[in-house]
């Protein structure tokens, strides 16, 4: 687990020392053990190091390979490196470490950019090969492990963060193209990210980069998920006692580190299974760690933690989290290089914090949701296909009419049936992408000026259309890319390609790694993915029950009142707080004069404060999305900030409105 950063070109080496000791200290949260640095004419590269695996000096990054002609920096474990390391051994190949980091000099050395398929992990990688003047870019296939690059000033950089980028030169600003995105999903997909001058290699993907042809690169998937079942399909116990092996082997290979570890605890399947298995590996006395809410218990799930803690004999310790804690908004805006839409990073961050307190290492429950249907609106989708289209619009009218009328909080069953039939009458694609909406009507959000200019401008690079039509447009793509051959396999596909990697999965890094804390997943295990992605529904869901296979295959393990309890998630009481301790917050942040009128209908957001305080409406997210918008507009530099589009301008000044990002009107 690390940071890493790198830059190629023909003035790559003009960087500097002074550079570069921007671009550590932007990374050290993320490597806090140790630095190193590797300078060449055309390529300059450096690793901030987190020590898990050998925590020798041999196993220090940058890693080169014997006579120095090819260098590699690395974020993330690769499991199962060994099997990996011994057939590079018969080879011929010599190893210096025990670093799973060799692996990739060494099998890049061998198999060439292919190395990346034979990779079975959370990684992301950069790889100078000096004799080629060639750089090879690697992300893993889930996307746990992030990595940015940016073209600006005659130089490919590549880093973990985004803030690395700009330590190195890059400038800053907001790219308002990618706007929409943030306002409707709440991330923004790649290859975009909400930075001027800055993109993102999707999950799966590699490239290529040559200095002698910047510009022409692009990234190649080299695998992708593909749920529905192919062939025939085992029976059910069959599958059950498959699932068992493959996540028990997906634990064992996850629990190597030569130093200490835990793992998340909620109380909920996925993280008891693992925390079960893994104290029947490693005996008594795993050291667990969960956290508690204040002020509203049905986002609480800590009695479940303590059950399962003490049916499986762990040290556990546990956190309450008070409205106060929302003190850690700004430097969570920091961590994420932005703006984020999940509200959960909050209480992630607090609990990746405590656990760092005394382990290195935790594992986690991710992705056992997305594998085995652990979600409400899988289920939802599906039954809305079997209703009529009649029954739908009925449906959908009902929600209008109870819109605003203080009608169920977002959790409660009423709130979440709203919802449901509120997007009932859409197309299948078009519901998927809504369940998930923060602001589906962007027009009724956007500064009128701004909506037409976002209508007209192009949306980001690789995708059609415009940019106020982009988000709605990648998701029905992806979805279009989803050929399961059941409503559920789309469905859950769909997820695994949407908000696993650019929600969840980034949450969970950015908030592990702000504390140096490294976060394994073993649900997300290739063969264990890969073999749940052609279950049949019906092994995973049998009406309105989920993860079946799942529950049966653990049914000895865990215990009976948390086998049989249903999916609370991981939340946080966004409606209860911003209506008590945390609205001179919301009124602070987003009141006359918030740095994001520039784009929004200050009206528009008002009406979403008053029915909020008023309790006609639960909007708790989407003050979240708004509140971590404004924030991270704060901090950007005037001076440095990307103006409006030229027609937005115009309009602006036309009305006497000045434009905010100028240097007079410069926050101190």
């Amino acid at each position: 687990m690390c940071g890493i950063f790198g830059a190629v070109g023909p003035t790559a080496e003009r960087l500097g020392q002074g550079v570069m000791d921007r671009v550590s200290a932007s990374l050290a949260h993320r490597g806090p053990d140790s630095e190193g640095r590797h300078f060449e004419p055309e390529c300059v590269l450096l690793h901030r190091r987190l020590r898990i695996i050998d925590l020798s000096e041999q196993a220090a990054q940058p890693m080169s390979n014997e006579d120095g002609t090819i260098w590699v920096v690395f974020n993330g474990e690769i499991y199962g490196h060994q099997q990996l390391r011994e057939e590079l051994l018969a080879a011929g190949h010599v190893f210096r470490s025990r670093s799973d980091t060799e692996v990739i000099v060494h099998g890049y050395e061998l198999w060439g950019d292919a190395v990346v398929e034979r990779l079975d992990g959370m990684f992301a990688f950069g790889l100078w090969d000096a004799r080629r003047r060639r750089l090879l870019l690697g992300r893993d296939r889930a996307g746990k492990k992030p990595l940015y690059y940016s073209r600006a000033g005659g130089l490919f950089r590549f880093a973990s963060e985004v803030k690395a980028l700009h330590a190195s030169g890059v400038p800053t600003g907001l790219a308002p193209e990618a706007l929409p995105h943030y306002l409707t999903h709440g991330f923004v997909p790649p290859p975009a990210t909400l930075h001027v001058g800055v993109e993102q290699l999707p999950p799966a993907c590699k490239m290529v980069i040559e200095p002698g042809r910047l510009g022409s690169e692009d990234s190649a998937p080299y695998w992708r998920p593909h749920f529905g079942t192919r062939g025939p399909a085992p029976g059910f116990n069959d599958a059950a006692r498959e699932v068992r092996r493959l996540v028990v082997r997906a634990v064992e290979r996850r629990l190597e580190a030569d130093v200490p570890l835990g793992a998340f605890l909620s109380g909920g399947i996925d993280s008891s299974i693992i925390v079960g298995l893994m104290s029947r590996a490693l005996g008594p006395g795993v050291r667990t760690f969960s956290i508690g809410f204040a002020g509203d218990a049905r986002y609480d799930e800590t009695h479940y933690a303590r059950l399962a803690a003490r049916a499986f004999g762990t040290t556990h310790t546990e956190f309450t989290l008070e409205p106060s804690s929302f003190e850690l908004v700004e430097k969570l805006v920091w961590h994420h290089d932005g703006p984020f839409g999940d509200s959960s990073a909050i209480p992630t961050y607090v609990v990746a914090g405590l656990t760092r307190q005394h382990v290195t290492v935790a594992l986690s429950g991710d992705g056992g949701d997305e594998l085995f249907c652990g979600y409400v609106r899988f289920l939802a989708a599906e039954a809305a296909e079997r209703l009529p289209l009649r029954l739908r619009r009925l449906g959908a009218d009902l929600a209008a009419r109870l819109s605003g009328t203080g009608a169920g909080s977002e959790r409660s069953l009423l709130g979440r049936a709203r919802r449901f039939m509120g997007a009932s009458a859409l197309p299948l694609d078009e519901r998927m992408a809504r369940w998930n909406t923060f602001f589906p009507d962007l027009r009724a959000l956007l500064r009128p000026e701004v909506a037409e200019a976002l209508a007209k401008s192009p949306a980001s690079r690789m995708r059609k259309g415009s940019a106020l039509e982009a988000p709605l447009a990648w998701q029905r793509a992806v979805f279009a890319e989803c050929q399961g051959d059941s409503v559920l396999s789309r469905v859950l596909e769909h997820n695994f390609r949407t908000y696993l990697p650019f929600d969840l999965l980034v949450k969970a890094d950015r908030t592990s790694m702000a504390h140096g804390l490294e976060l394994r997943s073993p649900f997300l295990d290739l063969a264990l993915m890969e073999y749940a992605f052609a279950l049949p529904p019906a092994y995973v869901r049998r009406g309105p029950e989920t993860k079946r296979v799942l529950k049966y295959a653990f049914r000895d393990l865990l215990p009976e009142p948390i086998l049989k309890r249903g999916k609370m998630g991981f939340g946080v009481p966004l409606g209860t707080w911003f209506r008590g301790d945390l609205q001179a917050l919301l009124q602070d942040h987003l009141g006359p004069g918030a740095r994001l009128y520039e784009y929004l209908d200050a009206r528009a957001v008002a009406r979403l404060l008053d029915e909020h305080g008023r309790s006609l409406a639960d909007h708790g997210q989407r003050l979240w999305a708004l509140l971590t918008l404004e924030i991270w507009l704060r901090t950007l530099r005037a001076e440095a900030r990307l103006p409006l589009p030229s027609a937005v301008e115009a309009a602006m000044e036309a009305n006497g409105e000045p434009h905010r990002s100028r240097p007079e009107k410069a926050l101190a």
